[in-house]
């Protein structure tokens, strides 16, 4: 039997803030064509994975590689949207300008967006239903409406892994299933989604596999096989008679 090819890798990863450890050494290998949930407590360092491997944090030991290869070298086949509570949202630009934004890795330093690009933007607003808002300014949108126009700027790229980080934090329904929708239809395609995630009720619905992490690697492959009870009750540190979680695991 073939072994999946692997998307992207984490070997070793370690990182700190001011001497205090997040992060000891994580070893993880995310397939292709998945939907990874990283999933754990607050503070088990769910956000510093994924911004450590894209390198916006410096570890202190290991590496990642991605289909491979040096982020360097294949920069753009990865794709990355971070929180929204890291963009100024104040800033006067209209909804497709944000998304249009996305394609500016592929430009260069001289060329500047135009039709085409453009027409790109609106083809990714389409995708996430935010189509009919593309001369908003982005200050007026929802918080769910903001989930999804990161969602569009991250798709225009066109990559063939993206790093979503809290896609579905302060969402309201329709745009939690609009999400859902575009990452599945992702995973169709054959791309590779890795998801911080935090909703233990949603981790079966949404991912066909999961990490969960505090700190270090408590387990990581397919759901039906990782997300359990037991290592839950690892990952959040709670005693063997809290059933809390169980409900998730079945």
């Amino acid at each position: 039997m073939t072994a999946p090819v692997v998307a992207c890798a984490a070997t070793n990863l370690s990182v700190a803030y001011h001497a205090e450890p997040v992060l000891r050494g994580v070893d993880i290998a995310v397939p292709t064509g998945v939907v990874m949930g990283v999933v754990g407590p607050n503070g088990a360092g769910k956000s510093t994975l994924i911004k450590a491997m894209l390198g916006l944090v410096p570890p202190l030991t290991g590496s990642s590689t991605f289909f491979g290869e040096p982020l360097a070298k294949v920069r753009r086949r990865v794709g990355y949207m971070p929180q929204s509570t890291s963009v100024d949202w104040d800033f006067p630009t209209t909804v497709v300008d944000v998304v249009t934004m996305g394609t500016y890795g592929s430009l260069g330093w001289i060329r500047r967006p135009g039709r085409r690009e453009r027409e790109r933007a609106l083809a990714a607003l389409a995708q996430t239903g935010m189509a009919d808002l593309a001369a908003r300014q982005i200050g007026e949108l929802s918080g769910g409406q903001r989930q999804r126009v990161f969602l569009a700027r991250a798709l225009v790229q066109a990559p063939d892994i993206f790093f979503m980080d809290e896609p579905f934090q302060g969402v309201d329904a329709r745009s939690q299933q609009a999400i859902v929708r575009v990452l599945h239809d992702l995973r169709s395609q054959g791309k590779t989604v890795v998801i911080v995630h935090h909703d233990l009720a949603t981790v079966r619905e949404y991912c066909d596999h999961v990490t969960l992490l505090n700190r270090r690697v408590v387990a990581s492959g397919p759901v039906d096989e990782v997300f359990t009870a037991a290592n839950i009750r690892i990952a959040y540190e709670v005693t063997a008679g809290d059933d809390t979680f169980l409900e998730f695991t079945s």
